[in-house]
């Protein structure tokens, strides 16, 4: 009985409503593990799918959850039912927000400014 206890039944909730899973993962899997999963498994006819899992969040609880966390670590007693489905939220950045952050910082840097009095 402790073995099913080690493992959580997670679904992936994505922006359109749509679901990735649900699927068993160990509580000892990183946070960085279930986003590769994700990319393996992000439906192909999705426009603006994630590249990297630099540009997937997870969100459990109303929490970003971090890549270097376990499962276990992020697991919430309030929210979590022992035997149930636990879903998080996925929200994907998209790569034209770093080419547009960069473009600011540069524009910013190259700014003459003049006054006249």
């Amino acid at each position: 009985m402790a073995g099913k206890q080690d493992q959580l039944e997670i679904k992936f909730r994505l922006i359109d409503g749509t679901d990735i899973g649900p699927k068993n993962f160990p509580a000892a899997t990183s946070i960085a593990t279930l986003k590769e999963s994700i990319l393996a498994q992000w439906p192909k006819d999705k426009e603006n799918g994630p590249r990297t899992i630099r540009d997937v969040k997870l969100i459990s609880a109303g929490k970003i959850l971090d890549n270097n966390r376990t499962v276990g670590e992020c697991q919430s007693p309030l929210y979590d039912i022992p035997g149930g489905v636990t879903t998080m939220h996925v929200v994907v950045q998209p790569p034209t927000m770093e080419k547009e952050k960069k473009a600011a910082k540069d524009s910013n840097q190259n700014k003459c400014v003049c006054v006249i009095l």
